[in-house]
């Protein structure tokens, strides 16, 4: 070993300059720099860097630096056979190679089965993909090169169990958010098209009960229940429609729907191949090469892509996959951000209404409290506006055609506009949903479209698409829609009443909304009743206000309705003789009075 790398900054700085590693760009200079100074306190460092950011190009500046005058020795561990392959062919083109066994580029499962025959003891051990480094065949690294520093790279660290990583590693180092590599220009923009919230592909979606091992959807119910023609149809459709003449990657459930879905799109003109465990790996490698010279299409996969592929010109990616792990969300949709000089930006196809769970892409997150295991990689629990929420686009009579179709949730153009003013509300939040993120519910106002939305502390519940918003009240709004009615929506924008086209609507207290006509007419209507009242009266009676309302509606066998709500909330409902020369005012002190004792 060479204490003097890691103890003396002076000696470190020297190194730095001798290796030249001033092909990194300045976030990477930054982790590494970061890193050197983790390693003068810890053994054990992990590093996470959005996917599509070059991990693999630092890891490899890292280990020559490491390596430089030294003789020491560098073990890099990756979980598949393509990430070793690429790890190797970055390695070669930073001037190390496999002549003098100084680097060894391996993978875990090799590894674990030939580790008697591999000379020498390593120095340095990096593992790629570190998020799989709690598997026992990773843990025997540890139990077996004790005095070998460790360095985990990783996109996500977090896992679905809610395991943390800090028996293992003693620490974490953070690079920017996805928001601001995108905002600085290192990744891709994005639009973000779903299928709506009651869609009948979100309903059965939202039906999958049963769990695998790893704690996510299981395989064989999911290819059930989606590997069908009607599904694979959509799929096709929303290729159709927003990525016509893209290059693109396709996340499937399992090999046969893979299989069904390349079929399909081939059939209807789009090139596309399955690629899957089975696919040998001559004929795999031939497939993306002829992706990348842009002989194929779309590459549907199974797993495969989700990790190490490099390829920066995928125009879109498309998921037709449901999952519950945070980690295989942003490494699927992270194929997509990486830059290429002809991409603009990116098409994100949500077929399984993934960003409803999770968020979209650009949100902050916790990596802090994953990689500690005090928060899971998972979905959120699914709330009531999450599970039974309707857009009001997708919920309304007219509009219900459109229930099978996607939504625009985001556009690269807006996302570009709220990365550079740091809108984190319409990014998506700013950090995990947690029961206080719910209290509030507020209007927020989106300059682009014009058009009003409604979100719950950091969380965005409904995306904007009102004309206006008149009012709120604890859970509900008043808002005008796009087709200039008005109503009232609860927080996930289901409607709760649509009262027509009205000039005004502004809550009273008592469950009372209180409603202006465009000729100027007025008239109350209960929301609890789910009456209108045509007259009112308040009184004064010993400092509290009493609300006096007569349902006209509800007239019979000479008597009249009059529901009365006092302000403290207590709202009653009696039977009346009809009498109008009778003061309602008289009516509402005798029946009241013991409910407002003098004060």
């Amino acid at each position: 070993m060479r204490p003097s790398l890691f103890l003396l900054s002076v000696a470190t700085g020297i190194r730095i300059m001798y290796c030249k590693n001033d092909c990194l760009r300045d976030y990477q200079q930054e982790m590494r720099l970061r890193l050197f100074e983790e390693w003068e306190l810890h053994r054990s460092v992990m590093v996470q860097m959005p996917t599509g950011t070059g991990k693999t190009h630092l890891l490899a500046a890292i280990v020559r630096e490491f390596l430089c005058g030294s003789g020491s020795r560098v073990w890099i561990v990756a979980h598949r056979r393509e990430l070793v392959e690429q790890i190797e062919e970055t390695v070669s083109r930073y001037g190390m190679g496999r002549e003098d066994g100084s680097v060894r580029v391996m993978s875990i499962q090799w590894l674990s089965r030939n580790r008697k025959i591999v000379n020498g003891q390593p120095d340095l051990i990096v593992i790629d993909e570190a998020h799989h480094a709690l598997a026992e065949t990773y843990r025997e690294l540890w139990k077996s090169y004790p005095e070998a520093r460790k360095l985990g790279m990783t996109a996500t660290p977090c896992r679905l169990n809610r395991k943390g990583f800090t028996d293992l590693f003693d620490t974490l180092i953070t690079s920017w958010s996805i928001a601001e590599f995108i905002g600085r220009g290192w990744l891709s923009s994005f639009d973000y098209v779903s299928i709506c919230a009651n869609s009948r592909e979100q309903r059965l979606i939202d039906s999958l009960k049963k769990r695998g091992a790893d704690g996510d959807y299981q395989v064989k119910e999911m290819n059930a229940v989606l590997n069908r023609e009607t599904g694979i149809r959509q799929l096709y459709e929303s290729v159709r429609r927003y990525a016509a003449g893209k290059k693109g990657i396709v996340y499937a459930v399992s090999i046969a729907h893979a299989r069904q879905i390349a079929a399909y799109y081939s059939l209807h003109g789009v090139e596309s191949v399955a690629i899957d465990s089975k696919t040998p790996a001559l004929e795999r490698g031939r497939l993306v090469e002829d992706f990348r010279r842009g002989k194929i299409s779309v590459l549907v996969n199974v797993d495969i892509f989700s990790e190490g592929f490099d390829c920066p010109d995928v125009e879109f990616v498309q998921l037709a996959r449901p999952t519950l792990s945070l980690a295989k969300y942003l490494q699927q949709v992270g194929r997509g951000l990486r830059k290429s000089d002809n991409k603009e930006s990116c098409v994100l196809i949500d077929n399984v209404g993934l960003h409803r769970i999770f968020g979209l892409p650009v949100r902050d997150r916790d990596w802090e409290a994953m990689f500690e295991g005090r928060m899971a990689g998972n979905a959120q629990p699914r709330t009531r506006m999450e599970n039974n929420g309707l857009s009001v686009s997708c919920s309304l009579s007219e509009d219900s055609k459109r229930n099978e179709g996607l939504e625009i949730v985001m556009t690269h153009a807006r996302l570009l506009d709220a990365v550079r003013n740091g809108d984190l509300i319409c990014l998506g939040g700013g950090g995990p949903v947690g029961e206080e993120q719910w209290t509030v519910l507020k209007a927020f106002h989106d300059r682009q479209s014009g058009l009003w939305g409604l979100r719950c502390g950091n969380k965005i519940t409904v995306i904007p698409q009102y004309r206006e918003v008149f009012d709120i009240c604890a859970n509900r709004a008043a808002v005008r829609f796009k087709d200039g009615r008005t109503g009232v929506v609860d927080e996930s924008g289901v409607p709760m009443v649509v009262t027509g086209c009205c000039r005004r609507l502004r809550f009273l207290k008592g469950e009372l909304l209180s409603v202006t006509k465009e000729d100027g007419k007025y008239s109350i209507n209960s929301l609890v009743y789910w009456v209108t009242y045509v007259h009112n009266v308040v009184y004064s009676f010993y400092r509290s206000m009493i609300y006096c309302y007569i349902n006209s509606t509800q007239r019979c066998a000479g008597s009249i309705v009059i529901d009365i709500i006092p302000t403290n909330g207590a709202d009653k409902r009696k039977f009346f003789p009809f009498a109008p020369y009778f003061p309602v005012t008289n009516v509402i002190k005798r029946y009241f009075y013991p409910y407002f004792p003098a004060i």
